[in-house]
């Protein structure tokens, strides 16, 4: 639990980052960083390292094994720890606020940034941990086009560049696209502004004609510039006066990719199903293709 992290964040010195720092490096290497690796690292006797890594165990912080040698790995709340170090020095949060939202790869948090030169009022943000390979390495591997062709990864490289590839994803797209705005990211994290408005799944549109049009263009918008979002369905797109936004970026592909065009239909057939079912709105998927691959304007 973040709660967990933040209190223990408060705790911890520059020793138990360097360790945690250390195991991080190492797993590049190692599926068990070795004691020897750590403690060439962190400069620490062994029975310093032993006495500190007992006390990161304890906090879920890391995990061991003495089999077939002594060794450690990093676990989810140290991970958490080391980015949230981070992004606290650069300043860009200054709490965390309640979890909003959890999923089998990622976690998000309500959280909040001081203003620039302690001018203003502090800003609400979002704060998304991702998760991806903590349940399955093969089938992440499998269905994420940033991990094809990695023959060794453990689940901190796959949460990291995951995290990567949606910043990278939302720099392109914004503003151009309406998604949320990165403010910053550090290893697994992204630190967002709040979407505007509801979730499209929680909403009874007034006018349901004008927001269907809209994601469409918007998915036109996302296609012209070469990206297919892949997962894009009412529960992750959200709707306001005037406007949606869509986020969750990290399944994202190039339309170059071998089965772009199944994900295209997938993420329109989504779409149109939901104001199908709720509305009764009906438009014919091969034209709504056809339509967002011409670049047409509506």
């Amino acid at each position: 639990m973040i709660d967990d992290v933040v209190k223990l964040f408060k705790k911890m010195d520059s020793k138990d980052l360097r360790i945690l720092t250390g195991i991080e490096i190492g797993m590049r290497d190692f599926e068990w960083v070795p004691v020897e690796e750590l403690m060439k690292f962190t400069r620490l006797p062994y029975s310093s390292l032993v006495y500190k890594m007992k006390a990161l165990i304890r906090n879920n912080m890391v995990i061991g094994t003495n089999q077939p040698y002594e060794g450690y790995q990093i676990y989810f709340d140290g991970y958490d720890t080391l980015a949230l170090n981070a992004l606290v020095k650069r300043g860009t949060i200054s709490a965390i606020g309640d979890e909003i939202g959890v999923g089998k790869e990622s976690v998000v948090h309500e959280a909040v940034k001081e203003p620039e030169l302690g001018l203003g009022e502090p800003r609400g943000v979002i704060l998304k941990f991702h998760r991806e390979g903590r349940t399955s390495f093969k089938n992440v591997k499998r269905l994420r086009s940033h991990l094809e062709g990695k023959e060794h990864f453990s689940w901190i490289y796959a949460a990291r560049l995951a995290a990567k590839r949606e910043a990278e994803i939302i720099r392109k797209l914004y503003p151009d696209v309406s998604v949320p705005e990165l403010i910053d990211n550090n290893r697994h994290a992204l630190v967002m502004d709040v979407a505007k408005g509801t979730l499209l799944y929680r909403t009874k549109l007034a006018e349901p004609q004008w927001f269907l049009d809209e994601i469409i263009r918007q998915v036109g918008i996302v296609y012209e510039k070469g990206y297919i979002h892949s997962d894009l369905s009412e529960y992750n797109i959200f709707v306001i006066e005037g406007g949606v936004q869509f986020i969750d970026w990290p399944q994202c592909v190039e339309i170059s990719h071998l089965h772009a065009d199944e994900l295209l239909e997938r993420d329109v057939s989504n779409v149109l199903k939901h104001f199908k079912r709720k509305y009764n709105i009906k438009m014919d998927l091969s034209e709504v293709i056809s339509h967002i691959k011409d670049g047409q304007e509506s």
